[in-house]
């Protein structure tokens, strides 16, 4: 874990990625934005808000809903945001993944069921994510649905075949009982519905319009490339989204300039909770007892 830590924590590697990843989506909104016949950023803010409230609320009630740490409800809270600022300066948001499984170690929890508890609060939520797609009456695309089945079969699988020859490999890690997962599910769809709303804001900023069905749409077809990594706003999906949003009849650049406004946006509550989490952390690590 402490390659992963100095990874996250190295100043020129956390400055180069953060540099990176905002110049480029503020490069692409500088060049998309004012060309547009009209903008105004009030809508995205308007979407930003639910947003903001499924991502740093929502997602952390989940994962306390079906975790194994042994932590408060605020122990959660602070450290889904704190990881949430590592995920946007990270390719495919791995470092959220990766600062989470530190401070469960850090809370006493070995690392393979710290990697479990983590990868659990993944797996909840894509599947709330086929849920809330599916549930929503738009069409999920035949591939993101085999290579889910077909993924979760493959892990199911190797776990299974891990536990029976080498057992010690295995965390010992409880599963939630169904109700919490339940409960985690309903949590994850509607963390997937505030993504829409903020679709629909950024959408709205610049003067076009869809229907909420016709961005969940969108919003569906983009996660097909969610396995290929990249930076916040520059990734496959991002691409994939505008692409998208393109090919429902909404011009070229305003498909742009909306995903990267999006990108950008992110940044305001993960610098602000994320950022005053780790900012009280080290002020209290320095006042000591």
């Amino acid at each position: 874990m402490v390659p992963l830590q100095r990874t996250l924590t190295a100043p020129w590697a956390g400055r180069t990625l953060a540099a990176l990843s905002i110049l480029t989506a503020l490069t692409v909104t500088v060049l998309t934005l004012p060309r547009l016949p009209q903008f105004s950023l009030w809508p995205a803010l308007l979407g930003l808000l639910p947003w903001t409230i499924g991502k740093y609320l929502l997602c952390p009630i989940r994962w306390h809903a079906i975790s194994d740490s042994g932590r408060d409800l605020r122990w959660h809270l602070r450290a889904y945001a704190e990881s949430e600022l590592f995920g946007l300066l990270t390719p495919g948001h791995i470092g959220a993944d990766l600062w989470r499984m530190r401070r469960l170690t850090q809370a006493g929890m070995p690392r393979l069921s710290a990697a479990a508890d983590v990868g659990l609060d993944r797996f909840v939520g894509a599947l709330g994510l086929v849920l809330f797609v599916t549930f929503a009456a738009t069409t999920l695309p035949l591939r993101m649905v085999l290579l889910a089945l077909v993924g979760g079969v493959l892990a199911l699988a190797v776990a299974l075949l891990i536990r029976r020859i080498r057992p010690a490999w295995m965390p010992r890690h409880r599963l939630p009982p169904p109700a919490r997962l339940i409960h985690g599910l309903v949590l994850s769809m509607a963390y997937q519905a505030s993504i829409i709303a903020l679709l629909v804001g950024v959408l709205l900023a610049t003067g076009y319009h869809l229907s909420p069905i016709g961005v969940l749409g969108a919003f569906g077809v983009s996660q097909l490339a969610g396995a290929l990594p990249g930076p916040n706003g520059a990734s496959p999906r991002d691409g994939a989204l505008a692409l998208a949003l393109s090919a429902l009849g909404v011009p070229w650049l305003a498909a742009l300039g909306a995903v990267t406004l999006k990108a950008l946006l992110a940044w305001g509550p993960a610098l602000l909770l994320g950022g005053g989490c780790l900012l009280l952390a080290r002020r209290r690590a320095a006042a000591g007892p």
